[in-house]
């Protein structure tokens, strides 16, 4: 049992673990915490939103906060955590100058989720690809990009969203990292030490420990599965629609695919077309009971990054998927044992086909959900890496001084950053303050 700690969670968002693999993920430490005997408080400035967990039924107090706004402060002094965890380096960048200020003991450590300035990276090039493309129709039918970890860093360099992703690791005590092939990438290519960085992969359960899994003969359908406001699944759905479904539906006539994920926009819904087997069913209050219903899991990501929880899912529910190289990364580690749990493919006629294989062969299908059960053993096991996590933690405590006097690139970062986002959050304040007073704010420099 460790030493009782007290945590802050600052969330971007608010956790919504039936919408994304994020919210999912912040639900896993949380109950790994509270497992622990530890104090959590949840905090952020985002609005309340309609699936959010009830975070209060474990324990845990939520505080809604404000951005440039000295109460935090307050809240911070009387609470005085032995950590902090920042939900994504947005909110680093709005809070850590605040956190190291205010409660300089407390361990600062991120969970990058996944590396957005590399999903922007791939974003970026497949939007190039796509610009000889007049046609829009056309330009949803470009496949994925599959660039080396060194091009990609060749425009990353130049990025905004690099600049400032890698500036709050290297300001933090800690970052998590949900996939090894992107810790290896931040040592290797933006020179991060180690010790900065952890991988901590998702926590899943056991297959064998699971709920009862139908056979292949109980499913029907294919599904696709992910929050709508991720760019990398939008986008995914409409490769889908234009290019993937009508080869796969030619193939398979009868065949559905259900279209399923959180916060669906009006040009989602409008793709909706039940003649053409296409069903774009938006939220499912369980996604795993959805998964454990489908025959076959399909993940047509164009790009993306980090681990793709629809993915981990799919395989702790006993369901094949067909994904992308960028759908895969990072799942299967450096183990030649370890085949995918389906079929990986870039190429839409090789999708299609394996698709297809998956659905209508009994062999292949039970063949890739072993596999499957054999990468959530040996990558995502829970109670491995939630030891992990806990050693990790305690060693970046105990080693805090010395490494913050080590990393003298986070040392300086801190200083400048800190410095100028201080001054200009301190001018907002100092500005609102005045307006709710009535008085004449301070003009901008």
């Amino acid at each position: 049992m460790q030493k009782s700690k007290k945590i802050l969670i600052l969330g971007f968002v608010w956790a919504e673990p039936a919408s994304s693999a994020a919210g999912s993920r912040t639900l896993e430490f949380i109950t790994l915490f509270r497992a622990q005997g530890w104090q959590v408080v949840f905090a952020s400035a985002a609005a309340l939103s309609e699936h959010r967990a009830d975070l209060s039924a474990l324990g845990v107090e939520e505080k809604s906060i404000q951005l440039n706004c000295d109460s935090f402060d307050v809240m911070l002094a009387e609470y005085q955590p032995d950590i902090v965890l920042f939900d994504r380096f947005f909110t680093e960048e709005q809070f850590g100058w605040r956190v190291a200020r205010t409660c300089p003991q407390a361990l600062r450590v991120l969970d990058t989720q996944d590396l957005h300035s590399l999903r922007h990276a791939r974003q970026l090039l497949l939007k190039q690809s796509q610009q000889p493309c007049h046609n829009e129709i056309t330009r949803q039918s470009v496949p994925p990009v599959t660039a080396s970890l060194a091009e990609l860093r060749h425009v990353m360099a130049s990025e905004d969203h690099s600049q400032r992703e890698i500036a709050a690791i290297y300001r933090c005590d800690l970052s998590l990292m949900i996939s090894d092939v992107e810790q290896a990438f931040l040592q290797t290519e933006f020179g991060v030490p180690a010790y900065l960085l952890h991988h901590c992969a998702l926590m899943l359960i056991s297959p064998a420990n699971d709920m009862p899994r139908p056979a292949f003969e109980e499913r029907a359908h294919f599904l696709t599965i992910g929050n709508f406001r991720h760019a990398p699944n939008w986008d995914s759905v409409l490769w889908l629609k234009h290019a993937l479904w009508p080869k796969l539906r030619q193939r398979l006539p009868q065949a559905q695919l259900h279209v399923a994920g959180s916060y669906p926009p009006p040009k989602a819904s409008a793709l909706h077309n039940p003649a053409q087997g296409f069903h774009v069913i938006g939220w499912v209050p369980d996604a795993h009971a959805a998964m454990r219903q489908a025959r076959v899991c399909l993940a047509p990501l164009r790009f993306g990054a980090g681990i793709k929880g629809k993915l981990a899912d799919a395989m702790a529910c006993g369901t094949p998927s067909v994904t992308t190289t960028i759908g895969c990364e990072g799942m299967t580690g450096n183990s030649a044992d370890l085949r995918w749990g389906g079929a990986i493919a870039d190429d839409a006629e090789y999708f299609v086909q394996a698709a297809v294989d998956l659905y209508q062969d009994p062999a292949v299908w039970q063949q890739a959900q072993t596999r499957g059960d054999q990468i959530v053993q040996q990558r995502f096991d829970r109670p491995r890496i939630a030891a992990e996590l806990l050693k990790a933690l305690d060693d970046a405590g105990l080693h805090c001084a010395e490494r913050r006097q080590a990393n003298f690139v986070g040392l300086m970062l801190r200083h400048h950053q800190h410095k100028s986002t201080q001054y200009m959050s301190q001018w907002i304040a100092e500005k609102n303050r005045l307006a709710a007073t009535g008085a004449t704010p301070p003009e901008s420099v």
